[in-house]
């Protein structure tokens, strides 16, 4: 993030030591190295929900487009319409024999 070479880090810290003292900075770097590692926490996980509610918009995006062009699919079918058939009525009785005819030959 910064660009801090060794040169920097000493400079800072000298003149830490000139403006707070050699008792109170050592508690002054703890409190310090503490709050950035809280900074680095609530960015990297603020970055993590951006990440992941981007990859959702996109997954949201792409199954849409699968199901119109599924539904594009899906109205370009043509089927011949099928006529329903009336079910036959149900009955409880057997069904009746018709009587055999003779045959006019004999």
């Amino acid at each position: 993030m910064f660009d801090v070479g060794f040169s920097e880090l000493l400079l800072i810290g000298i003149v830490g030591l000139v403006v707070f003292g050699p008792e109170r900075l050592p508690r002054l770097v703890r409190e310090v190295s503490g709050w950035i590692h809280k900074i680095r926490t609530v960015v990297h996980s603020a970055k993590s929900e951006i990440d992941r509610e981007f990859q959702l918009i996109e997954l949201r995006e792409a199954m849409e487009a699968k199901r119109l062009k599924f539904q594009e699919e899906v109205e370009s079918m043509t089927i011949a319409p099928v006529e329903p058939v009336a079910p036959a009525p149900l009955s409880l009785e057997p069904p009746k024999k018709e009587p055999e005819k003779p045959d006019a030959e004999t």
